[in-house]
């Protein structure tokens, strides 16, 4: 009696990465995703090796089957332009960038057709992930090919990231405010240390918090996110308007006596 062959599943080759720019946020990527995948990164200015990845040069690094950028935004173009030549047919192109109207423009237009490409934006860094990423969000943007839906699968299985696919114009009108008010007032805060931190309340603790977990980002990613979000602009006028039309209005002897009186003894219902 001829027993019939169990077939084995065919192993599907390992998808290989390449990581260019080896900063904060890369490591924090290779950290992750060092364990699922093999990594290969090129960065002129890394000192010394770099935890799950292996150094090589550019041409061999922008020949994998996926290529993130993780760079600052505004040397996206220069370096989209010297890996061109070593990018494969099929290959897919992510950054990884604080903001996507830009880079999405830069992409499209400078990377070829032969390459996928997905804008990603993980809304965390370096300092609000040292407790792991679970929970956290990053977005998704498809700007060429159909791998989006993908990804974020993956990632919310493997990661637990809460992956939200958005249009690279709906990115930036939220983070203008999200990002782009959360840095500019931390960037203030800052500038006023020496802060109060042993008579404070649990609402001045969370801000406090908010400016640790930006205060040591690099200065482009600052620069990026309130110069290179084209609806930053707007947000922060507006921000300053009002703020400035609440700096009148408390200095202003009326309004400040009106307030006061109404804040008296039996002015509300609840103290009637």
């Amino acid at each position: 009696m001829n027993q019939r062959l169990k077939q084995r599943p065919v192993a599907r080759p390992e998808k290989s990465i390449g990581l260019i720019g080896l900063g904060a946020f890369g490591r924090l990527i290779a950290a992750h995703l060092g364990a699922h995948f093999p990594i290969l990164g090129h960065d002129p200015a890394a000192d010394g090796d770099v935890k799950g990845v292996t150094l090589r040069p550019l041409a061999e690094v922008a020949a994998c089957d996926v290529v993130i950028l993780a760079t600052p935004v505004p040397a996206l173009g220069a370096v989209i332009a010297t890996i061109n030549p070593y990018l494969r047919p099929g290959a897919l192109v992510l950054d990884v960038g604080s903001v996507k109207v830009i880079p999405a423009q830069i992409m499209r237009a400078g990377l070829p057709a032969h390459v996928d490409i997905v804008g990603t934006h993980p809304m965390f860094g370096p300092q609000s992930a040292r407790g792991g990423v679970k929970g956290l969000k990053i977005v998704l943007c498809p700007i060429r090919g159909r791998h989006a839906r993908s990804i974020a699968a993956f990632l919310h299985k493997t990661f637990g990231l809460d992956a939200i696919i958005a249009t690279p114009e709906a990115h930036d009108r939220e983070a203008a405010m999200v990002q782009g008010l959360t840095h500019l007032i931390a960037k203030v805060l800052v500038e006023m240390e020496p802060l109060p931190r042993k008579m404070t309340t649990a609402s001045f603790d969370l801000i406090y918090r908010a400016i640790d977990m930006v205060r040591y980002d690099a200065p482009e990613v600052f620069y990026a996110i309130e110069r290179m979000n084209p609806y930053a602009p707007d947000v922060r006028r507006r921000f300053f308007a009002l703020a400035a039309e609440l700096a009148e209005s408390l200095e202003k002897e009326d309004e400040f006596k009106t307030f006061a009186s109404e804040a008296e003894p039996g002015s509300h219902e609840e103290n009637a």
